[in-house]
């Protein structure tokens, strides 16, 4: 599936929205729809408690690589705060070797609403990207199979080898909003990823990294009606009408993200997301990403019809583009 300037599409799988063998099946559904490639989110909470689930994406990244062939990132791990950087490396390097070649860390500074459950504190965003460039360097470290002992600024490591390494180490992708984050992608990525068409930082990653791969989420609501996808989109994803950016990163709790959803309306949905079961909405809302540049762009059909929507997506929206 490939737009005129090469973009290649995969397709979005939430694991606030779906069960662990959901996911799975989910996945194997976009791969015989032909997709070659998912996105899978990473959380301990969901946003809202309607959305429903959370599962340990690693479990579940296991089983579609040991039953797909398909191209799996992490959409994103946050490696610094609830899960420490020594056994994510632990868990990157055994999923590559399980997926040689197809599989791509995706990761960022994380979100309280994660990352909040062990009593960490939760600093400001310059000193979550200093963890974050730290994490990376001890991850890449352990990635040699090499013994590593390490007595950082914020990670400490003694003795520790990684037994099981992949011949070659995964590609790490750095979501990033805003240029300060983009430059430490620059600095200590491979690709740059975002959910937004953000095609100045886009711009600014491949101008210092020509050859680094850039990553784009969106997503559709597909249904029989407009008014039932709006609201089926309302109920799983309202806070994004008015939680997104900073408040996303910063609110700890799914009853604060409740909260924003319930200042929000299905109404108010339909103009942020492609409702319904018009195609030419749903390739326009893309075709944003396709525009800005985006080496991949993930789509992802908000509710628990995955079926409908990933046949949506392949056999009237794509086409399109």
């Amino acid at each position: 599936m490939t737009a005129p300037a090469m973009t290649k599409f995969g397709y979005f799988l939430s694991s606030e929205e779906l069960t662990p063998l959901e996911l799975v099946e989910a996945a194997k559904l976009a791969e015989a729809a032909g997709f070659e490639r998912i996105w899978i989110s990473d959380h301990f909470h969901p946003w809202l408690s309607a959305q429903g689930q959370s599962p340990f994406v690693w479990s579940v990244i296991g089983a579609i690589a040991a039953t797909t062939s398909l191209e799996i990132t992490t959409g994103v791990t946050c490696p610094t705060y609830r899960i420490h950087p020594a056994i994510l490396a632990q868990a990157t390097a055994t999923t590559e070797c399980m997926a040689p070649g197809r599989f791509r860390f995706g990761i960022g500074s994380g979100e309280a609403l994660n990352e909040h459950i062990l009593g960490d504190s939760w600093p400001p965003v310059s000193v979550r990207l200093d963890r974050l460039v730290e994490a990376v360097e001890l991850i890449r470290e352990l990635w040699t199979g090499e013994t590593v002992t390490w007595e950082g600024k914020y990670f400490t490591v003694h003795n520790a080898k990684l037994f099981t390494v992949p011949d070659s180490p995964p590609p790490i992708y750095l979501s990033a909003f805003g240029p300060e984050a983009t430059d430490v992608a620059i600095d200590i990525a491979d690709g740059w990823v975002s959910t937004k068409p953000d095609k100045d930082n886009l711009a600014r990653f491949k101008a210092a990294k020509p050859s680094g791969i850039t990553q784009g989420g969106a997503k559709i609501c597909w249904a029989e009606s407009e008014d039932d996808a709006a609201k089926t989109a309302h109920e799983m994803w309202g806070h994004q009408v008015v939680g997104a950016g900073q408040t996303s990163q910063d609110l700890p709790m799914w009853h604060s993200f409740e909260a924003l959803a319930e200042s929000s309306s299905p109404e108010q949905m339909k103009e942020q997301v492609p409702c319904g079961p018009d195609p030419d909405k749903a390739a326009d809302h893309i075709r944003d990403y396709v525009d800005a540049g985006f080496d991949e762009v993930f789509i992802g059909q908000m509710g628990r019809d995955q079926k409908g929507g990933i046949r949506f997506l392949a056999d009237k929206v794509l086409p399109l583009l």
